[in-house]
């Protein structure tokens, strides 16, 4: 099976089925496709058929929506959700929320892995969102007894928190010392450390999504490579 994703350094979607199938060392191809500064309608659709990615193409069909990814590999790889049906049910609860929720921080807070970043200005709505998720993160900690979110494995509840750990690395934010502990417990995970390094050395820029990333923050300090370093 192929995915198709776009940059590593952006594409928070992207990173949610990529994450998870390394994790649990699941065979796929990966095609990456750049963000151009342009629309990628075109270029995107020849894939997908929204245009947008992830797009896992297999020899029968196209999926072309992440948690619609996730849940067809479920069907082979029973890793992919917890065992316990309390603990699974729990996960599918949190993931939906994820899937459809949380729109400040994405507005606020877009993924940029490379760059280190600061908010111009509190934002109360912002910090509920993140109080949230640090209750949601408690409670599954709490409940089943960790070191991830619904257990003992990593499974796909962590795999579509992934981009808000990279979002708090990024924008310096800080949540509760449990929650705090699975963020570094997460950033050390050999899948998200190889999503990162491969982001720092790419090349290229969507410049309007930095754009739109400093609409909101202030870069202090940007890791990635540029075109001069190959």
């Amino acid at each position: 099976m192929i995915l198709y994703i776009a940059n590593k350094n952006y594409s928070s979607w992207s990173l949610r089925p990529w994450v998870l199938l390394r994790a649990l060392g699941i065979d796929f191809e990966e095609r990456l496709v750049p963000f151009r500064a342009s629309s990628n309608w075109e270029e995107f659709r020849s894939f997908s058929p929204s245009g947008k990615v992830p797009a896992l193409v297999l020899p029968e069909a196209t999926l072309w929506d992440s948690l619609a990814i996730i849940e067809y590999v479920y069907e082979s790889h029973n890793r992919v959700w917890p065992s316990d049906p309390l603990a699974r049910a729990w996960a599918r609860c949190a993931t939906a929320e994820m899937h459809s929720g949380f729109p400040v921080l994405r507005e606020y807070c877009s993924m940029s892995c490379g760059v280190r970043m600061r908010l111009h200005e509190p934002n109360e709505t912002l910090d509920k969102e993140l109080a949230r998720i640090d209750e949601l993160w408690c409670e599954g900690l709490n409940k089943f007894a960790g070191p991830y979110l619904a257990g003992e494995q990593f499974t796909a509840v962590d795999a579509f928190y992934a981009p808000v750990i990279f979002r708090l690395q990024t924008y310096g934010l800080t949540l509760g010392r449990q929650a705090q502990e699975y963020v570094d417990l997460m950033l050390a995970h050999p899948a998200m450390r190889q999503w990162y390094d491969e982001a720092l050395k790419e090349v290229w820029r969507d410049t309007p999504h930095d754009a739109e990333c400093q609409n909101y923050s202030r870069v202090i300090e940007d890791f990635r490579a540029t075109a001069s370093e190959d």
